[in-house]
């Protein structure tokens, strides 16, 4: 899921169509976004009297902000600056909460394209720290990884009432061993919660490679509970082979267990699932409507998800009937969204500083430091590829340099990519932190 942060952002945008840019600015431009999950986007409002204000006048915009982004609806919690410090200091959510309730194997619909991960998936949770420990379930966004994983800490929480179970993303976890360097914590305490857990569950575990802490804290962590006979389940967007930035210790440890990938969806799928969602959502589609989207949705199940969200929000607020043309409209609408989607320049260089641990005015300054240099022309290279600025334009961003100069370092990473193949998954990975949420 993309950065809490970057929704809000985008989420800001789109609320210029209710909303003039002063009052955005006025009632938002002290807004934090602390946090976006399966429970929605939670905020951090300064005062209760602007809590206040945004609840009872302006909330509406920004949940049709959040559905128009999403294409189906997303709740919006808000936050007084102590409730967010106190939700801080709680942690992640875990498995177990209401929030996760509803990932469990028998709502995971299995086709020929997962059965192998929901199959491997079962016999882990079933029989923890047994045969199948790591296992390492790989695949594109959107096919179902998380569900797995919530699924496996549900029936293991079940079964097994007094384990105790840990699921982290790693995008959490290096930022919460980042605080604690920083702030000259002791680490016994970092280290004892995560290595005194009996399942440890970690998502999207790439985003670990190439950060060198991490993978320390990450391997020997693993090593105390591989030993322990505790279960081990990762999920990744690729296999560890093709990590090529991760520690070579750490890539044979994830493949020592049992790596299970999950493809897209085929055709039979896509219409279970399809019904799935629609009787779960007390709606009956009719097999013209089913056919349709089963056709034109391939590579998602989130997209499903929201198409069956629009196709209800026609019915229940319209009062328009379930029919081809208005499940065209829906489709049309949310795979456009996706096409139309263009990251701002802002968000790529955000990105980037926050991939390469930079601030980003220091990508925008005038620094010949390497490190810096080198992150500045990935950020050109990629806002270059991801969106329709000019040379010109992309000059601007960064302290207004000659459309000449902005060349020159798109052709250099370009050169660097052909030589370093590390350097093509480290823009696959910034790009895939920009794009996640679509």
């Amino acid at each position: 899921m993309k950065s809490a942060a970057d929704v809000w952002e985008k989420v800001k945008t789109l609320m210029e169509k209710d909303m003039t840019a002063v009052s955005i600015e006025t009632w938002f431009g002290d807004v934090e976004a602390v946090a976006l999950d399966e429970s929605g986007l939670i905020l951090c409002v300064p005062t209760e009297f602007k809590r206040n204000i945004i609840r009872t006048r302006f909330l509406t915009a920004v949940e049709n902000g959040l559905r128009e982004l999403f294409s189906f609806d997303v709740a919006v919690t808000l936050m007084l600056p102590q409730e967010r410090d106190q939700y801080r200091k709680a942690g992640p959510t875990q498995p177990g909460d209401p929030a996760f309730q509803e990932y469990t194997f028998d709502r995971f619909v299995v086709g020929s394209t997962n059965k192998f991960a929901f199959t491997a998936a079962v016999k882990v949770a079933n029989e923890p720290g047994g045969a199948y420990n790591p296992l390492f379930i790989y695949g594109q966004s959107g096919l179902g990884k998380t569900h797995l994983l919530h699924a496996i800490a549900n029936r293991v929480r079940e079964n097994h009432p007094n384990y105790r179970i840990m699921y982290i993303k790693s995008e959490d976890f290096v930022n919460e061993l980042i605080s604690n360097l920083r702030h000259g914590n002791d680490m016994q305490g970092f280290r004892d919660k995560y290595r005194t857990v009996d399942l440890f569950l970690m998502d999207d575990v790439q985003f670990i490679a190439g950060k060198d802490s991490s993978e320390e804290e990450l391997f020997h962590t693993f090593n105390t509970l591989y030993e322990q006979k505790k279960q081990i389940v990762f999920t990744s967007d690729r296999p560890p082979q093709e990590m090529l930035r991760l520690e070579q210790r750490l890539k044979t440890r994830f493949e020592q267990g049992l790596p299970a990938d999950i493809q897209p969806p085929d055709y039979e799928t896509r219409m279970a699932i399809l019904k799935n969602k629609s009787l779960e959502r007390g709606i009956v589609l009719p097999d013209p409507v089913l056919s349709y989207v089963a056709e034109n949705i391939t590579s998602n199940v989130r997209q499903i998800e929201g198409v069956v969200n629009k196709i209800m929000a026609f019915q229940e607020l319209m009062g328009a009937q379930v029919d081809v043309e208005n499940t065209i409209r829906a489709v049309r609408d949310i795979l456009r969204a996706k096409e139309d989607f263009l990251p701002s320049a802002e968000t790529i260089i955000q990105e980037v500083a926050r991939f390469y641990e930079l601030d980003s005015d220091a990508l925008r300054g005038q620094s010949q430091n390497k490190e810096i240099t080198t992150a500045r022309n990935v950020a050109m290279y990629i806002i270059r590829e991801m969106t329709q600025l000019s040379l010109a334009e992309i000059g601007q961003q960064f302290g207004g340099r000659h459309h000449s100069t902005v060349l020159n370092s798109i052709n250099r990473v370009e050169k660097m990519m052909k030589e370093q193949p590390e350097l093509t998954e480290i823009i696959r990975d910034i790009t895939n932190a920009v794009n996640s949420a679509w």
